[in-house]
């Protein structure tokens, strides 16, 4: 039967292995769309100041517990991350893997939202890699360069020949989670890697990665809630991800990047980049897989790549996506202020039961 004329899906429970839900007053009102749609996820360091310690990420996953206990949230499991710096110290990473700690995270100096501490130059890490290779420890990488020379839209290639390809060949075994990848270029390279049968290389992908092309931000004008990082690129990279997302192949799993920004700090003279689909994030995969008739594959992608390649247990419990086209609002509460969600003002064709 034809995908497109199913109304309905059971699927395991997914995880979203690539989450910011900030902190603070404007937490709760963020992440009970996650905790609504998903059983786990990891949640992004980059806060003001970054998390790079483990005692900071206990206090923080404290903070997030406590959120959802006043939201009733009962079994969503918040995943932590450590931020790398150029000064992590080699004990960290002991102590991370002591703690649970899933990953850290690897945003190059200036990249995207609160990177300002980020690596400078990898190298300057590299005893900190060695010792995560050594205890299996997943490096969860933001993929650009940031060199002024480069075109902001080659910036994930140039990456990939600069950066990822040398660090493979010092650190074979080491676990790489190649984040919210945008081109091509990386899903070829994640795709053809070779890693001796070994589950070494990843990568996650974003909703509005798979379902727009980079003329969504200039539709009519100037669209400040579909501009993200890395930035959408041209309608040759989606549909690459897209046959990437939907081939069951389980070196691609699902990551929303779900970056929450008030919507004052999205509409300014230099806005913030971000667009947050944690609101409608299944039902827009749903509408992405549906489209090239692979409905078939979305458990796959959302519900198991990603625990096997973290060696964490799949969920059991189900959950049921239907046909059913579902408004979306214009705006929503983030504290004081409010949010603009992916499709705001829209519908989408599928909804959590």
């Amino acid at each position: 039967m034809p995908t497109n004329s199913i109304q309905s899906i059971q699927i395991i429970q997914p995880d979203d292995w690539h989450l910011h839900i900030r902190d603070g007053e404007v937490m709760r009102d963020v992440l009970a769309d996650t905790a609504r749609e998903f059983a786990r996820a990891i949640i992004m360091p980059n806060l003001k100041p970054p998390v790079i310690t483990v005692d900071l990420a206990v206090q923080y996953r404290a903070r997030i517990e406590a959120n959802l206990q006043l939201l009733g949230f009962n079994s969503f499991t918040p995943l932590m991350t450590l931020y790398l710096t150029d000064n992590t110290a080699i004990e960290e990473v002991r102590k991370a893997k002591a703690a649970g700690i899933v990953g850290f995270k690897l945003y190059p100096s200036g990249a995207t939202t609160n990177s300002d501490a980020g690596v400078s130059d990898i190298k300057n890490c590299y005893g900190v890699l060695e010792a995560m290779q050594a205890v299996g420890m997943p490096l969860l990488l933001h993929g650009e360069v940031t060199s002024a020379q480069i075109d902001i839209f080659d910036r994930e290639a140039v990456f990939i020949d600069q950066v990822l390809e040398p660090l493979r060949k010092d650190f074979p075994e080491l676990k790489i989670v190649f984040e919210h990848i945008t081109t091509k270029q990386a899903v070829h390279y994640v795709r053809d890697t070779q890693t001796n049968g070994k589950n070494l290389i990843a990568a996650t992908i974003t909703p509005q990665h798979l379902l727009m092309n980079r003329n969504a931000i200039f539709s009519g004008g100037i669209r400040p809630h579909h501009y993200c990082l890395p930035v959408l690129k041209r309608e040759e990279h989606r549909v690459a991800l897209l046959e990437a997302a939907t081939s069951g192949n389980a070196r691609f799993f699902l990551g929303t990047d779900s970056a929450p920004h008030a919507k004052g700090a999205k509409e300014a003279a230099c806005g913030c980049a971000g667009c947050y689909s944690a609101f409608n994030a299944l039902g827009l995969y749903a509408e992405a897989f549906e489209s090239v008739d692979r409905l078939d594959k979305l458990e796959g992608f959302a519900s198991f790549f990603g625990p096997d390649f973290y060696s964490l247990p799949r969920n059991t419990k189900k959950i049921t996506l239907v046909k059913q086209a579902q408004s979306i609002p214009a705006e929503l509460p983030l504290g004081n202020e409010t949010i603009v969600p992916l499709r705001a003002g829209g519908t989408i064709a599928w909804s959590l039961a």
